[in-house]
């Protein structure tokens, strides 16, 4: 029987929140999120660990890309990290913390926990906890997710009855590179599944035709997926999947 509340089924999942750069809303802020809110869809949001141990809402590791500042985000403490300005907007990096209080349970959340070392090994658990511990008194729906298999053991040690599932996909492309081949292929595999006791699978949109997600299809999971960007691509994604994570468009 799946932990996954039905509520995520029932809209499209706003990829990093409801965002628009050209109005100001940029990718995990606030406005986002409010935006998501407001039209009603669910969230899914990414988190990186501060140095102090802060789950903080935001997906690169590095700053660079989504601020003016530069370097890893896991140097610097919550406190200097909330003061960053987000390019191209009025907000600021967010912790989880901030956004369960704004959400306050209104849409379902999908929540990323990002591997910040980038080889998808073994981890010390400490993001695993520190969200958690946020979660545990959280009266809406949520659900855990990762890349890393590892950390969604670590997810079931932890708090065996939080909603948790695999991110996954074929790993050929230019942005996975930094892990090893070997891993990568490990990964394209999607041995873990069972291990973790996953409740659902959110796979690229491009692979669903994998062997491995037909098979869990055929076995009853539910198979969200990443990341559509018009309703074509939705159209033909959910001939397989249950469920889609958008963004660009009013899906």
């Amino acid at each position: 029987m799946t932990r996954l509340s039905s509520a995520f089924l029932k809209r499209p999942i706003a990829h990093r929140g409801y965002h628009n750069k050209a109005e100001g809303v940029v990718e995990n802020s606030p406005s986002a999120f409010a935006a998501a809110i407001a039209a009603g869809y669910p969230i899914e949001l990414d988190l990186q660990l501060s140095r102090d141990g802060v789950p903080m809402v935001f997906h690169d590791d590095v700053l660079d890309r989504l601020t003016k500042e530069k370097g890893p985000v896991r140097e610097r403490d919550a406190s200097a990290l909330e003061a960053i300005g987000l390019k191209d907007s009025s907000d600021h990096i967010p912790t989880l913390a901030h956004v369960l209080e704004l959400v306050g349970g209104q849409v379902p959340l999908l929540i990323e926990l990002k591997d910040q070392h980038g080889q998808m090994g073994k981890t010390d658990g400490t993001l695993e906890r520190a969200a958690l511990r946020l979660l545990e008194g959280y009266a809406g729906a949520f659900a855990l997710m990762s890349f890393n298999p590892h950390i969604m053991a670590q997810v079931a040690e932890i708090a065996p009855h939080a909603p948790r599932g695999l991110v996954s996909s074929a790993w050929r492309k230019i942005d996975e590179a930094h892990v090893p081949v070997d891993r990568r292929a490990e990964l394209a595999a999607i041995p873990d599944f069972e291990r973790v006791g996953a409740d659902f699978l959110s796979h690229d949109h491009t692979n669903l035709d994998s062997p491995r997600v037909e098979q869990l299809k055929a076995r009853g999971v539910t198979i969200l997926c990443w990341t559509i960007r018009s309703p074509r691509q939705e159209h033909v994604a959910r001939k397989v999947a249950d469920n889609v994570t958008f963004e660009g468009y009013a899906a």
